[in-house]
């Protein structure tokens, strides 16, 4: 199990150096200049040359990406361009908000979605499993931005029942320990500002989940069909073992590598859609940051955020393959 985990270790080193090598040229190719975005188009080419000779971008690009990666391996993910921050500092202010963002709407969408795949195949061809797929496809044929906005409209604006905005409301004191707010809000027990806290996820969380709850259901469904045509399953039947048992026991467990494998990746999938969503619900966190620093030619933040969801990815896959050989000892010896 050692050797396995090491293994797969040593596999990330080149794909995170290749990622962070695209990450860091592709920025490159954004339109405009950030000195210009800074002092305006008004500015002067002395005070534009000299801000560009501070901020390191009249070096050559290889010397740029040098110094970019051996700051990071040494812990400083430098400042912003736009007001001399931290990055180190703002990103674990605004992260927190985006974790608690993506889990819940993570476990809303694995809650959800794969029961219903599971009654899907169980049901095949049934008016709920007719339904539950037309409502998997329009959720993934439907734009984040779209479904936020409407969202809003009608629950928000037109209904009033839900709020939209931030994280929690002005007047709602809330002593911040870890930064995810509804485990600060147990930890302290201010049961106020969870409830507060809980309301101002509803409308984000369900946005975001739509298209990863779409995608496990399908996928649910594809792999319990799959399992529930063997051979092994008729036999288990033809014994008399009750339904659920044979469902939950024999079919389940060995239709979950696929199942595990989409949950584990849809993970990065909240996190890069989190852009949109944090965008349209004006969300604290990493996701609107990036929006943000985007329009301002923020190049710090921009290869940062970018290299760090990409990383994410990554271990998110690392962590799949681990589970599976945990659930599965033939993936680890035959790997």
């Amino acid at each position: 199990m050692g050797k396995f985990i090491l293994r797969r270790l040593l596999e990330t080193i080149p794909v995170i150096f290749g990622v962070s090598v695209i990450v860091f040229g592709l920025i490159r190719f954004i339109p405009g200049d950030p000195a210009v975005t800074i002092l305006g188009e008004r500015a002067t080419a002395e005070s534009i040359a000299a801000l560009r000779e501070r901020l390191g971008l009249e070096r050559p690009l290889v010397e740029q990406y040098v110094i970019w990666v051996g700051n990071m391996v040494r812990g400083d993910l430098g400042r912003t361009i736009r007001g001399n921050l931290v990055l180190s500092n703002e990103i674990a202010s605004r992260f927190p908000a985006t974790i608690e963002l993506s889990l819940v709407s993570l476990f809303l969408a694995t809650i959800l979605g794969v029961p219903i795949g599971i009654l899907s195949a169980v049901k095949r061809n049934s008016w709920f499993d007719t339904s539950s797929m037309f409502l998997a496809l329009l959720g993934v044929s439907i734009p984040i931005f779209v479904l936020g906005l409407l969202l809003i409209f009608f629950f928000g604006v037109y209904l009033g029942w839900l709020p939209f905005v931030g994280r929690i409301a002005s007047s709602v004191a809330l002593e911040r320990t870890t930064g995810l707010f509804l485990i600060d809000s147990v930890i302290s027990g201010n049961f106020v500002a969870f409830q507060n806290v809980l309301s101002h996820l509803v409308l984000p969380s369900i946005t975001l989940m739509t298209i990863p709850l779409a995608i496990i259901a399908r996928i649910t469904r594809s792999s319990m069909l799959e399992v529930l045509n063997q051979d092994y399953i008729r036999t288990a039947r033809s014994k008399g073992l009750a339904e659920r048992f044979v469902i939950n026991k024999h079919a389940l467990r060995n239709a979950l590598l696929p199942i595990i494998t989409v949950i584990g990746l849809q993970l990065g999938t909240l996190l890069s859609g989190a852009v949109l969503t944090e965008t349209i619900y004006s969300w604290p966190g990493i996701g609107k940051w990036l929006y943000d620093a985007i329009l301002g030619r923020d190049y710090p933040i921009i290869q940062t955020v970018t290299l760090m969801i990409a990383c994410i990815y990554v271990f998110a896959n690392l962590s799949v393959d681990l589970l599976y050989s945990i659930i599965d000892p033939r993936v680890r010896n035959n790997s």
